[in-house]
């Protein structure tokens, strides 16, 4: 493996993404890429997102894609009517209309299948990856799936945790406090500077962070 990577939510913001791996890291087959969640909901091209990354991984693209709370709502709303609400109040809608269906049990199979594939968390050397944060008063912190999806936090103690650099999205930072992090080498790292929240200036932008060789943020 040459080169590490990470990106954080994309949010149905195709364009970004390709411009992130095709213009600026300049992706080889020869790198990995550990994507945090978050893939649909909110942008317009939800479908059009989780499709390049299907095809990335087709291609022979060390492609690494973890679940998401978004991903975890679209598929709660289809084993669970009463939670079609929740997910459609939280940019549900925008999938749905990129899919051109009207409910998520008409989402093409193969696609469900790609969400209910998706691992919770990744580990590699000294890296954990994950969509949000852990429990961490919990004994074992990769059980519990909700926190991996919902919870976040600046710094863990827990034994399993707390020699490891954790990577995460899920809560946008400004783009000033991810270069923060990043300078004082925080233990925690959040890259999710709001790539769909085109409205704030101090977001709006898709963040990818490598890490090995060197650690270097790439903004879109």
């Amino acid at each position: 493996m040459k080169r590490l990577f990470a990106i954080g939510d994309i949010h149905g913001c195709l364009d970004p993404l390709k411009e992130l791996i095709e213009k600026h890291i300049q992706l080889t087959k020869g790198d990995r890429l550990i994507l945090l969640g978050d893939y649909i909901d909110r942008g317009s091209q939800s479908k059009q997102v989780v499709d390049y990354i299907i095809e990335l991984q087709k291609n022979n693209y060390d492609i690494i894609p973890l679940m998401g709370n978004h991903e975890a709502l679209l598929l709660d709303s289809i084993n669970n009517e009463d939670l079609q609400y929740k997910w459609l109040n939280n940019g549900g809608n925008k999938t749905l209309k990129s899919f051109q269906v009207e409910s998520a049990k008409d989402i093409p199979l193969q696609y469900i299948n790609f969400f209910n594939s998706l691992p919770y968390f990744y580990h590699f050397k000294n890296f954990i990856f994950v969509h949000a944060g852990f429990n961490d008063s919990h004994k074992n912190p990769f059980q519990d799936k909700y926190s991996m999806l919902w919870k976040s936090q600046k710094a863990y103690s827990n034994p399993l945790l707390s020699k490891k650099i954790i990577i995460h999205g899920h809560q946008p930072i400004s783009i000033e406090r991810c270069k923060k992090q990043i300078e004082n080498n925080n233990q925690v790292i959040n890259i999710d500077t709001g790539c769909v929240y085109s409205h704030n200036i101090n977001h709006s932008k898709l963040t990818s962070i490598e890490l090995i060789p060197n650690t270097r943020l790439y903004f879109v």
